[in-house]
């Protein structure tokens, strides 16, 4: 029989006690700004065809119980999918002010906005929503500079969830594209994440 060392029985109660020891405040893990991005979009995309599917559609396309509209204060009627997704980024952005370790934004864009404010701005979002739009099922990384801050973008395809989505689009006297069919890329989730110097 072997006798144990006694620097190396030592070292493995040392690190058996440093793995098995719980992790201090002190210690952070930290995620890939790609990862973070891709876990935002998750939560955002499930959350809105949720709404999309069984409310919206629900309500005012199968039952009939309530209309969904782009005036739905004035019509007593549900918010529109796009407006709720837009309201949710513009609580966000107050919110996160008082976080400064939180900072993302998110818009919802298209390459045939229906309001021409969603229209994309920047070169990497229309590069991205093209795109996603020509690889269906594939998402767009890049990095950007704007107002001397660099940021990580990343697009992401948002499609026609539901009936009630592509008849809306189709019909609306401001749509500049009238053909989608559910399945559809219809335009794209914009994120985008500051990166440090």
């Amino acid at each position: 029989m072997k006798k144990c060392n006694p620097q190396m029985t030592g070292a493995l109660v040392l690190l058996a006690a440093c793995l098995t020891a719980p992790v201090s405040a002190a210690v952070e893990d930290t995620v890939s700004v790609k990862t973070m991005a891709d876990a935002l979009h998750l939560v955002m995309d499930s959350d809105r065809t949720v709404y999309t599917r069984l409310i919206v559609n629900r309500l005012a396309a199968q039952e009939k119980v309530i209309k969904a509209s782009e005036h739905f204060k004035d019509d007593k009627a549900l918010v529109l999918p796009a407006q709720m997704f837009r309201f949710g980024a513009e609580m966000v952005a107050k919110r996160s002010e008082k976080l400064p370790d939180v900072n993302f934004s998110y818009s919802l864009q298209s390459m045939w906005p229906v309001n021409k404010q969603n229209a994309p701005k920047t070169q990497a979002e229309k590069e991205g929503l093209k795109y996603v739009a020509d690889n269906k099922g594939e998402n767009y990384y890049t990095t950007e500079t704007l107002g001397g801050q660099k940021y990580f973008t990343a697009v992401y395809a948002d499609t026609g969830v539901a009936p009630v989505c592509v008849a809306c689009h189709n019909a609306h006297p401001d749509s500049p594209r009238k053909d989608f069919k559910i399945g559809d890329v219809m335009g794209g989730v914009v994120i985008r994440i500051p990166l440090k110097s």
